[in-house]
């Protein structure tokens, strides 16, 4: 009969569907195990996250100050529209309209600043996954930069949680997951900011070079001097570590040598860029300087800081007294944590990016409250603490940081966007 399937193709239809069955079935017996692993760190992470941010949003409406405040400052019709103001506002306007780089002074201006801002100051990698995100999703700039932001933060979570695990096992791991998501400055890792994607790139960047995985840890490297200036300091970190892997090991040049040539690209082709659309090869860092007071002076503002917060004054270089203090107490926890990272006798790449990364933002001039900010990404510090950590019952950790997540919404969040300049 002319319908019924000869023997020669049955065997041979069955056999494909069988084989493309067993095909999926080992999909989802591969995907099951890291799912299992990573899924309590992604529910951890989020959760404490939500924590803070509903506390945020929370002190936000109940103040309404930032309903009097312009857009660009830390206002708006609604709350949620304090998470793209200030920097924000500026990483909108280049999604939107690219850059013009320029240096222009305003007339008759003197003291520290004298030149007008540009966008140029800020790095371009944020603000194009903020366009391509709304191109592809049909979302605004305001909706695609949360998107980027948040996604980053979630992957940021996953790698310090991988780095960690390495040296105090999954809990210690988990710990540090949830001290990412309640450290000071965290207010940021879910607003138009770049620093989630920046850490997100520098943790996945420090566990390749771990894992000898140097032609990634190179690419991750160059596109994180994309995001942040303060890449030096990874950028640092891979070259040394780098070199260290030569020193010991000779069979595999290739790799590592490559790695050291690719990581600064991104930075100094960005910085070499703006300087020749400027007419200056140091235009970017005369921007920062006469626009926004930014300059590295040796720890000499820091300094200041300390000595004036130390006997009650507030008469130093932009003063934000709460946020002030909680910077401070971010810089004494750090010098505490940083002899404790470096007794656990991690890989070079973790404290010497660690160690950079508080000389860079230290020895700068700069809004001093913006301190937790600046060193959210120096993630090595939460790895000492979390070791601690492992050692208590899992519900009681979930206790302790849900705690901890609440206050962060005054501590790490409002703070930051509304009783300082983030």
């Amino acid at each position: 009969m002319n319908d019924t399937l000869t023997p020669d193709t049955r065997p041979a239809t069955d056999s494909a569907t069988l084989g493309a069955g067993n095909r999926v079935a080992a999909l989802l017996r591969a995907a099951r195990r890291p799912l299992r692993q990573h899924a309590p760190v992604l529910a951890m992470y989020g959760v404490l996250k939500l924590i803070g941010f509903a506390v945020f949003l929370h002190l936000l409406d109940a103040t309404g100050e930032f309903r009097k405040r312009d857009p660009r400052f830390g206002g708006g019709a609604h709350a949620w529209d304090v998470l793209a103001s200030w920097d924000g506002w500026w990483y909108q306007q280049i999604a939107a309209h690219g850059y013009d780089p320029a240096l222009v002074r305003i007339p008759e201006a003197s003291g520290l600043i004298t030149l007008e801002g540009n966008s140029a100051a800020f790095f371009p990698l944020y603000p194009a996954a903020m366009r391509l995100v709304s191109s592809c999703t049909g979302l605004g700039l305001y909706g695609a930069g949360l998107l980027v932001s948040i996604l980053a933060s979630f992957v940021a979570a996953l790698g310090i949680y991988a780095v960690t695990a390495r040296f105090g096992g999954r809990r210690a791991g988990l710990a540090a997951a949830g001290l990412w998501a309640v450290w000071p400055g965290s207010g940021t890792e879910w607003s138009g900011y770049s620093e989630s994607l920046y850490v997100a790139l520098a943790v996945w960047a420090c566990h390749a070079v771990m894992s000898d995985r140097w032609l990634t840890a190179g690419v991750l490297t160059f596109t994180a001097g994309l995001a942040r200036p303060t890449a030096l300091a990874l950028i640092a970190a891979l070259t040394i570590a780098a070199l260290r892997t030569l020193h010991h090991r000779h069979e595999d040049v290739v790799r590592p040598m490559t790695a050291i040539l690719i990581a600064p690209l991104g930075l100094m082709g960005y910085l070499l860029w703006v300087g020749d659309r400027m007419g200056d090869l140091t235009g970017y860092f005369q921007l920062q300087k006469g626009a926004w007071a930014h300059t590295f002076d040796y720890g000499e503002q820091t300094l200041d800081v300390f000595t004036s917060l130390a006997v009650g004054r507030t008469d130093y270089l932009f003063p934000s007294p709460f946020e002030d203090v909680i910077g401070v107490l971010v810089v004494l926890a750090g010098v505490l944590l940083i002899p404790l990272l470096i007794r656990l006798r991690p890989p070079a790449v973790l404290t010497v990016y660690t160690v950079l990364t508080f000389v860079l933002v230290l020895g700068s001039q700069q809004i001093f409250g913006n301190v937790s900010r600046y060193l959210l990404p120096a993630f090595p510090l939460f790895i000492p603490l979390a070791v601690r950590l492992r050692t208590v019952g899992l519900p009681l950790l979930c206790t302790l940081l849900a705690i901890v997540a609440a206050a962060s919404g005054s501590y790490a969040g409002y703070a930051l966007f509304e009783l300082g300049v983030p």
